[in-house]
């Protein structure tokens, strides 16, 4: 594998820039983007790749079509829905029509909310969530920054993205009511579906109806169709309506079609996804926890972050797994307020982790390995602050 492709740009590279780079080795396992590994079925790509033809050859639907298909399926009107080629057109539009003056975020989390402001010259005022609190939001205190800071603007990710902290739905409505004065509240809910810490999680449906507020959701990191690009924002008919008009009136392709009218047909299956994959993070969760040394945050995600022991670079675990184990994983040294000491690690089928577990026991544990260097010497500004 060419270490060189992690080397050249602060984000991760693509799963398609690392097949390229394999020299016909084995594909590496993908430890690094966040994708449902239960769904779709074998059943659900197969009865895509039969229609093949037809998705490629052919002009989707406009965008109204989609939407209300998938309102109707979600339970929302679709004067309140917005749908997206990916939640970054989402973020894009929303900096540009909706952020006049500045944004407050917590950090670490998501990258398009910090850079996508910052490239458009607003200002960004970052809260830092601390790692003694396990990255634990505290919304009196973050209510209190935004005031202090005099933010237009207030951003959470729940669950937080890269350490997967989950703030309860009773707090995310707090939050909301304390900040009703404000422009605009935004709730990314991109990972809400892999939460199970209570029945019901997520605000869209109080979104729909408040005067400030959007959601926004995503549907290829939750379905594990990452390639297909589509999600969708939820907030009161004016809101949702200035973005939707702004949008391309053809901005869904013919796979974001095909995949919302399924959705239907294909409830059963994806609950089932999600019940495996929480599973499988409780099992992973514990798995790590017994490495001596190696703090492993709580996580609603379908990720689990992780710190390494003292004197640990994970630069070079990360170029350790992949060259000897073919596993990828996100090292985090260039995210707003972690350090390469930090990865950010995908929730995978046990399989997949004993190989995970194989390789970081070998690296942190075998007085064999001497090239680690010392963490102190690794702490780098970020030059991308992308997922």
């Amino acid at each position: 594998m060419e270490l060189s492709l992690l080397r050249a740009q602060a984000h991760s590279p693509s799963y398609f820039s690392l097949l390229r780079g394999s020299d016909g080795e084995r594909p590496p396992v993908d430890f690094c983007i966040p994708c449902n590994p239960y769904f779709p079925t074998p059943e659900i790509f197969e009865h895509l790749g039969k229609n093949l033809e037809t998705i490629l050859k052919y002009y989707p639907s406009d965008a109204g079509t989609i939407t209300a298909e998938l309102s109707a399926t979600m339970g929302l009107h679709p004067r309140t829905v917005a749908m997206g080629n990916g939640s970054t057109e989402l973020i894009t539009w929303i900096d540009h029509l909706l952020v006049r003056e500045s944004l407050a975020v917590p950090i670490p989390t998501f990258g398009r909310w910090t850079d996508q402001p910052m490239e458009t010259g607003k200002r960004v005022d970052m809260y830092p969530l601390l790692e003694s609190r396990t990255f634990a939001l505290d919304v009196n205190d973050y209510v209190s920054f935004v005031r202090a800071r005099g933010s237009r603007v207030a951003v959470i990710c729940n669950p937080n993205n890269p350490d997967g902290g989950y703030l309860p739905k009773h707090e995310v409505l707090r939050l909301l009511d304390r900040l009703i004065d404000l422009d605009l509240v935004i709730v990314d809910e991109s990972f809400g579906d892999f939460v199970d810490a209570e029945p019901y999680p997520g605000v869209a449906a109080e979104a729909a109806v408040r005067p400030n507020v959007i959601v926004l959701r995503s549907l290829g990191k939750n379905f594990g169709l990452h390639g297909v690009r589509f999600g969708y924002l939820v907030a009161n008919p004016a809101l949702a309506g200035k973005i939707r008009d702004a949008l391309p009136k053809w901005n869904l392709n013919a796979f974001a079609e095909v995949v919302v009218f399924m959705m239907r047909q294909c409830t059963a299956e994806y609950q089932e996804s999600l019940r495996r994959l929480a599973q499988d993070r409780r099992a992973m969760h514990h798995q790590l926890s017994c490495m001596p040394e190696l703090t492993v945050f709580p996580s609603q995600g379908n990720f689990l972050l992780v710190k390494l022991p003292h004197g640990f670079d994970g630069v070079a675990l990360r170029d350790h797994l992949l060259t000897r184990h073919g596993v990828h994983v996100r090292e985090c040294g260039n995210k707003l307020g972690t350090t390469s000491q930090f990865l950010r690690l995908v929730v995978r089928p046990q399989e997949d982790v004993r190989r995970l577990l194989v390789g970081m026991t070998q690296f942190l544990y075998s007085g064999s390995l001497h090239e680690v260097p010392v963490i102190g010497l690794h702490h780098r500004r970020p030059d991308s602050l992308s997922a």
